[in-house]
């Protein structure tokens, strides 16, 4: 290929990474959800016709994304080619097959070009609602945690599937937001294959072929080149983590072969009774992650540049089987990215971030009136620890790492419902000290509004077991829930917050990095004039 065709090339590439960027502006500025609207908790890609991820939207989170890049495969297989349309879309939120819980919405349409299969367009949101219990570890099995819907079609050349969306209805709290989430998603998948059409028709392009194989032979080949620096050997981490009624070890052993990294999950304490057990396509999804963070950062992420990582593991709580619960299946899977980075640390040291909070402190809740005029509502709000302490840099306040999703504003919490945050701001002595700091947690105080009570899911980790610090440098502080009369809730499971009570979250800083002695002394002054630390 010459130097015009190359450049040409690239242009297309960097071409097709905006198509999927409006794609996911599209669901972004659509959905009902705060917590795709507000927060981002999203992804968006198009595929090639194999099924194979050309490119990815900048927007969204790991977990989607990375899970949705084996999802297509599935939906391939199971609507079967000679059985897809013009103005398809396909549905599911089946958890071993689309992102790991039923709360995702994962939706694939076809992109014809006249009769041609050109492609595929794929998105992922998390919606309010899917039934049941609804999103918390409650659940015995997936069977309790909502409604499953199988691979099927959600519409059929532009005709919706109204079946579907009475049944929907009828199995949902909030109706209205959950099927408006649908059909932005839809929408989300139709601007990307209206675009992606445009631009072929523009450039005179009838196939994706040749760009794809520009775009794999690429990304595979520097890929391979930064595996192939790695040192040679097998590294072991273990890290312990709340649990629900009992603490839970997570291991992992990364090894380095010949033209892949591969992490093994071995040694992870087993299947769970209740709802925190992690389906291995997200487990994998933030296992490469984290390898792609170290090893290949500023390589696109798509399919030839994940294919060189594998994830490996006996059943266990991050593999679990079907009807595994598997509702809160982001707390742990949120914990990978520190595990991995562990041994990773081993090989590499002097790279590698000391560990954070890992894991968002989402909170579920139902809201419910105690006198007549009231209103009832669901709401879910996301919420950060802080970031570990990096080799050269302090580590992040209240920032969601590894998920990557967006602070919801307080604001837009409010309007879905009554309540009100009384409180939402820094926690100061939360980091872990060291050359450099860890990230500080938060502290958050939320009320019902008058008139009104809630029910919420508490979906906390990092209560018992603090962020460790790395190279010497200490740990974070460990997170705090309670009642603003000093009543103590667990990390996780349905509790009840009465009329008239507050409930106090303190969030986990991250830990520190390096020798606390060698922190400058101009540091440690900003610190005590920011507030970050108080002593």
């Amino acid at each position: 290929m010459d130097q015009t065709q190359e450049i040409r090339m690239q242009v297309m590439w960097n071409r097709l990474i905006s198509v999927v960027e409006e794609q996911a502006m599209t669901l972004l500025r659509t959905a009902f959800s705060t917590s795709v609207r507000e927060a981002g908790d999203l992804s968006a890609g198009v595929f090639d016709p194999q099924g194979r991820m050309l490119a990815q939207a900048v927007t969204g989170t790991p977990g989607h994304v990375n899970t949705m890049a084996e999802a297509v495969l599935h939906f391939i297989n199971e609507i079967g080619r000679e059985n897809m349309f013009a103005g398809d879309t396909y549905v599911t939120n089946d958890p071993w097959k689309g992102t790991g819980h039923l709360h995702d919405i994962t939706m694939v349409s076809p992109s014809f070009k006249g009769d041609v299969l050109v492609g595929f367009f794929a998105c992922t949101a998390h919606v309010v609602d899917v039934g049941g219990r609804g999103f918390g570890a409650d659940g015995k099995s997936v069977y309790e945690e909502g409604i499953q819907i199988p691979i099927m079609k959600f519409a059929e050349r532009g005709v919706v599937n109204s079946f579907l969306v009475q049944m929907l209805r009828a199995n949902v709290r909030e109706a209205n937001q959950v099927v408006g989430d649908f059909y932005s998603l839809a929408a989300c998948n139709d601007v990307g294959h209206e675009r992606l059409i445009a631009m072929m028709t523009e450039i005179g392009l009838d196939t994706l072929d040749a760009l794809g194989a520009f775009i794999f032979s690429r990304t595979r080949a520097a890929t391979l080149e930064r595996i192939a620096a790695l040192p040679r050997g097998a590294w072991v981490n273990s890290m312990m983590t709340d649990g629900y009624d009992q603490p839970v070890k997570l291991m992992a052993t990364v090894e380095t072969r010949d033209d892949t990294v591969n992490v093994d999950f071995g040694g992870t304490d087993g299947v769970s009774r209740w709802g925190i057990n992690v389906p291995i396509i997200y487990t994998k999804a933030y296992a490469c992650y984290a390898m792609k963070c170290v090893v290949a950062p500023d390589i696109p992420n798509n399919w030839a540049s994940l294919e060189p990582f594998t994830v490996s593991s006996p059943e266990n709580i991050l593999n679990a089987p079907r009807p595994a619960p598997v509702s809160l299946r982001h707390v742990f899977g949120h914990m990978v990215p520190d595990l991995v980075l562990g041994a990773l640390a081993q090989a590499l040291p002097g790279k590698i971030l000391a560990e954070g909070a890992g894991a968002l402190w989402n909170l579920h809740m139902s809201v419910k009136p105690t006198r007549a005029g009231g209103k009832q509502a669901e709401i879910l709000m996301f919420n950060s620890g802080g970031m570990g302490a990096r080799p050269e840099l302090d580590g992040l306040n209240a920032t969601a790492f590894p998920s990557g999703v967006m602070t919801m504003p307080v604001e837009a919490t409010e309007q879905a419902g009554p309540i009100v945050v009384w409180r939402k701001e820094l926690r100061p002595d939360s980091g872990g000290d060291g050359q450099y700091r860890g990230g500080l947690g938060q502290m958050i105080e939320i009320a019902p509004a008058d008139g009104h009570e809630f029910d919420f899911s508490a979906m906390l980790d990092r209560t018992v077991t603090a962020p460790r610090g790395r190279n010497g440098g200490q740990g974070g502080q460990s997170g705090t829930a309670q009642l603003d009369d000093g009543t103590q809730l667990k990390p996780k499971g349905w509790q009840h917050v009465p009329e008239g009570r507050r409930l106090m979250l303190a969030l986990p800083g991250g830990g520190g990095y390096g020798d606390p002695a060698k922190r400058l002394a101009e540091a440690r002054a900003d610190d005590v004039l920011k507030g970050y630390v108080t002593k």
